[in-house]
């Protein structure tokens, strides 16, 4: 259930709860975030809860990505940014491992029409080297056919996990000071973030995680320094437009200092 906190912002029916039309009223389209993350969990659970295999609640998570990605488009939303598979996820069992890298090639070939009607580019975070041959070759077509897009990124983060992240970036920064192209001095935050998977594009404003988890579970830990964070307890397949668009919502309500202070001293 979407419950607004505070007084006087009750929906119509006085429930506390607003509709899609009421959040879009309320949404300053002004401020939107620029970048905004998502941890697509809870497939499992959502299955188990009604007797089916873990596989089936991934099959239902697609309708959701699709309304999260079709929903920031239409917003005008810079860059979003899935987590689809981690350097963890591995350990899943060979079965649903399998279905998740089926259900990517199915997901693009799919989906690239309207992906590239809605001006989505698309591209992926992580080692996408370990893939199946018809995953990477599923993500090829997809970067050929949205290259010339101009509107979102959308980044998938494929065995993508934070600390990875981070080691690959020291030691290309570690190779090119031994080279001599970079001095000791020179390695700073941006260099850094120069190094990363999602170089050029701004930091998550906004980190969303449904399925009840209060956690980031290795995903951009450098790029979420200064995030909002917010949780729902829906399971991913239940999650729809009306859930992004509460996130964003009360991402509008919240005051980001990045560390200082607003005039006043408050």
């Amino acid at each position: 259930m979407l419950r607004i906190r505070g007084k006087n912002k009750q929906g119509k029916d006085g429930s506390g709860e607003l509709s899609e039309s009421e959040l879009m009223a309320r949404i300053d389209m002004t401020g939107l975030p620029r970048h905004i993350a998502i941890i697509m969990d809870g497939n499992g659970r959502w299955a188990r809860a009604r007797g089916m295999p873990r596989t089936f609640g991934h099959r239902y998570g697609m309708d959701s990505l699709r309304e999260a990605v079709r929903t920031s488009a239409e917003l005008g939303i810079k860059v979003l940014t899935v987590y689809a598979f981690s350097t963890e996820n591995w350990k899943r069992p060979p079965e649903e491992v399998n279905v998740l890298m089926g259900l990517l090639v199915e997901y693009v070939h799919k989906e690239i029409d309207e992906l590239c009607a809605n001006n989505v580019v698309v591209r992926a975070i992580g080692d996408i080297s370990r893939l199946p041959d018809s995953a990477r070759e599923a993500l090829r077509y997809a970067f050929e056919r949205s290259r010339n897009n101009t509107g979102m990124v959308l980044n998938i983060a494929l065995n993508y996990g934070g600390r990875s992240e981070l080691v690959r970036a020291a030691r290309q920064i570690a190779e090119k000071v031994r080279d001599g192209r970079v001095q000791l001095e020179g390695i700073d935050e941006r260099l850094v973030g120069d190094h990363l998977y999602t170089a050029g594009q701004p930091d998550p404003d906004l980190l969303i995680r449904p399925a009840g988890d209060y956690r980031v579970s290795n995903f951009l830990l450098w790029q979420m320094a200064y995030a909002e964070f917010w949780f729902c307890p829906t399971y991913w397949p239940d999650f729809r437009r009306r859930h992004l668009l509460q996130a964003i919502y009360d991402f509008q309500q919240r005051d980001r200092r990045f560390g200082g202070i607003k005039e006043g001293g408050k």
